[in-house]
């Protein structure tokens, strides 16, 4: 997927902080040195450019805290909001809350070393000498995504009724006498008695 590349005039409002819209290029080379921080509202837009159909809805807020200094930039994303999605177990939509962060440590015309890819407990990402530019749009769908359980359900109780009814037909879900393997259930018991030494 290829993003349009929107460049932004990094001119910063109060105390070096950016409110970005859908933007999710960084000129680095524009940054001064110190903090600035930056904000997007991701929506479902922002996932549909990505071809994410299981994402039914986004209302994120993600936020980074870019750091220059004279050799990287130090970079901590955070998100926040929630993502509906289907549910596992009923089909309906369920939302989930979605609070995830990411420290990362940019370098510029470095090769990366084998033996030490995380500084500082950050991620090294190396860019090629002569670019500039830092997408953060990758960075922000990768880590909405995986923020997600791994069974998107609602709560015990809370699916849709009639889904339920189909799940659980007999209402007895959970009984041990139930299960296909209860015959099994004194197999060895049986057979140790007839066991004689």
């Amino acid at each position: 997927m290829i993003f349009p590349k929107l460049f932004v005039s990094l001119l910063p409002l109060e105390s070096n902080r950016v409110v970005m819209e859908d933007k999710f290029v960084i000129a680095l080379s524009d940054l001064r040195s110190g903090v600035t921080e930056f904000e997007w509202n991701v929506g479902k837009e922002f996932f549909e450019e990505f071809e994410n159909e299981q994402i039914r809805s986004a209302g994120l807020q993600a936020r980074a805290r870019v750091q220059k200094n004279a050799s990287s930039v130090l970079v901590d994303l955070e998100l926040g909001g929630s993502l509906t999605v289907p549910c596992d177990r009923c089909l309906e939509d369920v939302s989930l809350d979605v609070d995830a962060s990411a420290a990362l440590k940019i370098r510029i015309g470095v090769d990366p070393d084998p033996e030490n890819d995380e500084e500082d407990g950050r991620e090294l990402v190396c860019m090629p000498a002569g670019e500039d530019d830092f997408d953060f749009a990758q960075l922000i769908y990768d880590y909405a995504c995986l923020s997600l359980p791994l069974q998107c359900c609602h709560p015990e109780g809370m699916c849709n009724p009639l889904a339920e009814r189909y799940l659980n037909p007999s209402g007895t879900a959970g009984r041990e006498e139930d299960s296909p393997f209860a015959a099994l259930k004194g197999i060895f018991d049986n057979e140790s008695k007839n066991l004689k030494l």
